[in-house]
């Protein structure tokens, strides 16, 4: 009797396998894969468009005012008057505005 039962859908359960595997494949792209690539979008132009007197935050953590732009991709922040770094843009994290607006929400 159960042999019957799971022969009677077996034609169908391939197609339905199908289905469920493509919906999967959406699901993760929707809510995984293209969030990723819009948020590293985003922070790659942040890097390029930045301007003298931007308040940036690294990804150490250091936070800091954008002195000087290079032209081979390094920055020259000030982190306190009269003292210098030099970083790569690609250490920028995100803007200090942006972090201050994101702890006045949370409180």
């Amino acid at each position: 009797m159960m042999n019957s039962i799971l022969l009677q859908a077996a034609p169908n359960a391939g197609y339905m396998q199908l289905v469920l595997l493509g919906g999967m494949v959406v699901v993760f792209y929707f809510f995984m894969i293209r969030p990723q690539a819009q948020k590293a979008k985003k922070a790659k132009k942040f890097q390029e468009d930045l301007q003298k007197g931007d308040k940036i935050v690294t990804i150490a953590g250091i936070h800091g005012n954008v002195n000087k732009v290079n032209d081979d991709n390094t920055i020259q922040i000030e982190v306190s008057p009269g003292s210098f770094m030099k970083i790569e843009k690609s250490a920028i994290s995100m803007e200090w505005s942006d972090q201050l607006k994101k702890a006045a929400v949370t409180k």
